[in-house]
């Protein structure tokens, strides 16, 4: 790093396109390195101390064999008597040290001199590493620490608002590194080559007559597409991460539920979700099942949405679903299988999503008739949707 970036940085000035660079690295790091967490999470803190103009910088994780934070990466030079204290620490919540009072607070804490703290406690730590201005950012998921990012400089030197928030966005990326690792070894537990979302379908490999089915069958299934309405002005406007934040919000609420439900989830694109339901595992009154799941996404969007209104994010979600046979099996290449389904289900499903306004679930005729007696839906005129000749009857869930 030059002398003159080395000076914006420390003034807040770390460059827009420095910034997308050190996040296009993390993501190379965890294609590169297929998950591995410690490469991942090494990649982000040193990224993260080179933009901040840090002196030193390390990611704490919850070990839960050991029941305490553990170091699992950092970035710059520290003597060994620091390690020797830190090795096997067991940080607890309280103001006594940065890590605790981290955890207590839940949010980012900053002290501008260590030395006129007077609720600091460690002061071995502080000799045998010299820092001055320490920052501790909790890694946080939902209300559950996984983690703390600190950072420090052995000068007092405030770190400024726009670096704290910078940081931040690199703690959430570590957040985002560990939930996409248990993902992967999820998937990976259940079935290598099969879909990453759809954990029933590894089943049928060690089911007599399963290989039959992922080599294709025929069957009656509940079709699902969600969209989200406001996505493309959204993502133009918004940062990378907080486009990825939402994104990543949605698709665990969405994916959840349907899998919770015995759905199959067939694709996440971008701010699309195709699922279906009566396959490969078979359910009785799947037509209702999917229904009310729609209703449950439904109620869980409103509520992530509410919330992302709060940051000026203004979404929402279309909903299609329809009823009718279609062709299933096992798609894709060797190295990447995904279990799909093929139709004029799909299609009209797909189309009933696009013809949805925010916050509605539109049905077919056929699906309509099949949940009509348990859940409340109204006719709508017929609609005129693309791929089909004919107007088509379309119902709403109330």
């Amino acid at each position: 790093m030059s002398e003159q970036e080395a000076a914006k940085a420390s003034a807040g000035e770390a460059a827009p396109e420095r910034v997308l660079a050190a996040l296009g690295e993390v993501i190379r790091a965890v294609s590169r390195s297929g998950f591995d967490l410690s490469e991942v999470l090494q990649t982000i803190v040193r990224s993260a101390v080179e933009l901040s103009s840090a002196d030193f910088g390390n990611i704490l994780r919850f070990e839960e064999e050991g029941g305490y934070y553990r170091i699992v990466a950092y970035a710059g030079e520290v003597r060994q008597a620091y390690w020797d204290l830190v090795a096997n620490r067991p940080y607890q919540r309280g103001r006594g040290t940065l890590v605790g009072r981290t955890l207590l607070e839940k949010r980012p804490v900053h002290i501008v001199d260590i030395l006129e703290d007077t609720d600091y406690e460690a002061w071995e730590l502080q000799r045998a590493s010299d820092f001055r201005t320490i920052l501790g950012i909790p890694m946080v998921r939902d209300e559950e620490v996984l983690g703390v990012f600190v950072v420090w400089r052995t000068r007092v030197d405030p770190f400024t608002d726009r670096q704290i928030s910078l940081l931040s966005t690199f703690a959430d990326q570590a957040v985002l590194a560990i939930d996409n690792l248990r993902l992967f070894q999820t998937v990976e537990r259940q079935r290598r080559e099969l879909a990453r979302f759809a954990p029933q379908v590894a089943v049928l490999l060690s089911k007599e007559g399963g290989e039959e089915i992922l080599a294709g069958h025929r069957r009656e299934i509940t079709a699902m597409f969600a969209d989200l309405r406001g996505f493309t002005s959204f993502a133009e406007s918004a940062e990378p991460e907080e486009v990825l934040g939402v994104l990543r919000e949605y698709h665990a609420a969405v994916g959840e539920i349907v899998v919770r439900n015995g759905g199959t989830v067939e694709h996440f694109a971008g701010d699309g979700l195709m699922a279906f339901f009566n396959d490969p595992d078979q359910i009785p009154d799947h037509q209702l099942v999917a229904v009310r799941s729609a209703l449950e996404i439904r109620n869980r969007f409103d509520a992530l949405a509410a919330g992302w209104r709060k940051r000026g994010y203004d979404l929402g979600l279309g909903i299609g679903l329809a009823v009718g046979f279609a062709s299933l099996g096992r798609i894709g290449f060797e190295g990447r299988f995904d279990y799909g389904a093929v139709g004029n289900v799909v299609i009209l499903a797909s189309r009933l999503s696009d013809a949805a306004a925010p916050g509605e679930i539109l049905v077919s005729q056929r699906l309509n008739a099949s949940v009509a007696d348990s859940v409340p839906t109204e006719a709508l005129d017929e609609v005129t949707l693309k791929g089909f000749s004919r107007p088509v009857p379309v119902y709403r869930v109330a």
